[in-house]
């Protein structure tokens, strides 16, 4: 169910969770409460709420903004004349036209009470948007959940520059039609892809093999590795909105509407169990960033995989149980790597999965249109001026700026220069010593 909502109403409505959550942490801890920091979309234990969010340009001057909440995101309650599970959410939605000084181009609020259906999985809602040709544009989302009195806010960048790019497609599964909301297929996964703009005949898709590069270590002033090959195969199929189209093999799949144009929408094929690594082979892999080059060949050369990937984390626990913890948690930062920085190439061989991994979920997380900066807190510095002491927070900053990409709008590289000093050294020492590192931690866990 929708009710339409005033956005004066609304701002009213968040301004007043806003300074009731201002009151309370003020009462209970004295510390001033940081509303740009936006570390919980990288950490799930901050938010419950994890949405995902589609663009489509639909026409020259109409977008659609699709969000997308998993069943287990919602807080649905029977508190109400119906007694029916229910769930209170409100989306407000500020659009940016970049070009024009970030001026507001639009604004949209969606009121919605969603009722628990049953097996349903998602809930997709669309919210229609204003946009002119040839401009790039920043959505800020925010969302509240009226039930729980939280708020989550994100940003979603997408442009009009092309009518062949990847904000002209949407994608749909074959068989249920649902809309899709990553652009990682699983094994046998049927999709139809939709072009908005227009009629086309044919569908031209290029094959690039997966790229299997990894970062150097963020204390190292050196480029990112990029994907930098030709396809290895160009294939041109006939092009209708219903065809089943599946992806067998791992790679990059690039869909355009013109053989002549390096444009569109990318598909990845990243194995069967993605984003979870679940073979010995593929947990080795990113022990690259532990490990030194002649353990790297030993691992992956070894008869039994399982047993050297066994043997390695023992040596670095001291015992079982301990290795046991070090793999769980190592594991689960790969896995959320891939789930929040996938981009043509797994998450985790990113930059941000690398800092990810390393160093744990950042303290710190400040978006803009150009990048994000993450933090993570030094241990605390006590000074005392006169009878009294003063208390002082710092953090190691990495600075990752977006880069422009016909595969993927969620590349980021590491600007190596702004960050001198990393720690990098210490943390791997730190890991090899059955000690998850931090910065304000320096004993370990």
């Amino acid at each position: 169910m929708k009710k339409s909502f005033s956005i004066t109403t609304v701002c009213f409505l968040i301004s007043g969770i806003l300074l009731a959550t201002v009151f309370y942490s003020c009462k209970t801890t004295q510390k001033t409460v940081d509303y740009k920091d936006l570390s919980y979309l990288y950490n799930p234990t901050k938010s419950p709420i994890n949405p995902r969010y589609n663009i489509i340009n639909q026409t020259d001057n109409a977008s659609t903004l699709s969000v997308m909440f998993a069943a287990s995101d919602l807080f649905f309650s029977e508190a109400n004349p119906q007694g029916v599970p229910t769930a209170s959410v409100l989306i407000t939605v500020k659009l940016y036209n970049m070009n024009q000084g970030k001026s507001i181009a639009d604004t949209a609020v969606l009121n919605l009470s969603i009722v628990k259906e049953t097996g349903k999985a998602e809930y997709i809602f669309n919210m229609p948007l204003k946009i002119e040709k040839g401009m790039e544009y920043l959505a800020e989302v925010k969302i509240l959940d009226r039930l729980r009195l939280l708020i989550t806010q994100n940003f979603v960048q997408f442009n009009t520059l092309s009518i062949t790019n990847r904000y002209n497609f949407m994608v749909q599964g074959h068989f249920d039609k649902n809309e899709l909301f990553s652009p990682v297929l699983r094994l046998d996964e049927y999709i139809n892809l939709l072009y908005t703009r227009g009629h086309i005949d044919s569908l031209f898709i290029s094959f690039y093999k997966p790229f299997t590069e990894v970062p150097d270590p963020p204390s190292m002033l050196l480029p990112e590795k990029t994907l930098d090959y030709d396809p290895q195969q160009v294939v041109a199929i006939p092009y209708s909105d219903s065809l089943p189209i599946m992806f067998p093999k791992e790679g990059i799949y690039l869909c355009s509407v013109d053989r002549n144009i390096k444009d569109g929408f990318t598909f990845l094929n990243l194995g069967s169990s993605y984003p979870r690594v679940t073979t010995p082979e593929k947990m080795i892999e990113p022990l690259v960033f532990l490990a030194s080059q002649d353990e790297m060949t030993d691992l992956k050369t070894a008869a039994k995989p399982k047993a050297a990937l066994d043997d390695f984390w023992i040596k670095c626990g001291g015992n079982v149980d301990k290795a046991r913890e070090l793999i769980r948690i190592f594991y689960t930062r790969v896995l959320y790597s891939n789930y929040y920085f996938t981009s043509y190439k797994e998450g985790w061989r990113t930059e941000r999965g690398m800092v990810y991994i390393i160093y744990g979920p950042p303290d710190k997380v400040y978006k803009t249109s150009e990048g994000e900066a993450w933090g993570y807190k030094k241990p605390v510095i006590k000074s005392k001026w006169g009878g009294r002491f003063a208390v002082t927070d710092s953090y190691l900053y990495f600075n990752f700026k977006k880069r422009e990409n016909v595969f993927s709008d969620n590349d980021f590289y590491l600007s190596r220069s702004e960050t001198l000093v990393t720690y990098w050294d210490k943390a791997i020492e730190n890991w090899r010593k059955g000690i998850v590192f931090r910065l304000d931690n320096p004993k370990g866990i």
